[in-house]
């Protein structure tokens, strides 16, 4: 019996892998522009660079998810659709906001360096 399942849950988990593979990248921290030096700025740009960079790989996966979506259902289809598109706008809403908060950092960085 066991080993019927086995042979049954195997290939349905292998189907809901996909779902599982768009890894949603850590949120950086930004330097304090006002304490930083220049070293910490310039690392915090390069971990805003590789952020940036994850989260397109984010994106592009959430896409090709969308891309391989069908099923019989056209409702179901419709609402995991919905919820990709909202994952994806999620995330480039949190891209802008990370990209406003470095600016605003340097922004700091150069007034407290005047």
């Amino acid at each position: 019996m066991k080993r019927s399942l086995l042979f049954v849950a195997l290939p349905l988990a292998c189907l809901a892998l996909p779902a599982l593979s768009c890894e949603y990248p850590t949120r950086i921290e930004v330097p304090d522009g006002r304490t930083a030096s220049q070293d910490n700025m310039l690392d915090g740009q390069q971990a805003v660079k590789g952020y940036m960079s994850a989260m397109e790989e984010y994106l592009d996966c959430i896409d090709a998810e969308s891309e391989r979506l069908v099923d019989d259902d056209e409702d179901a289809e419709k609402e995991q659709r919905a919820i990709l598109v909202s994952k994806h706008n999620a995330a480039v809403d949190e891209m802008e906001s990370v990209a406003d908060a470095f600016n605003e950092q340097v922004r700091a960085y150069k007034a407290a360096n005047e």
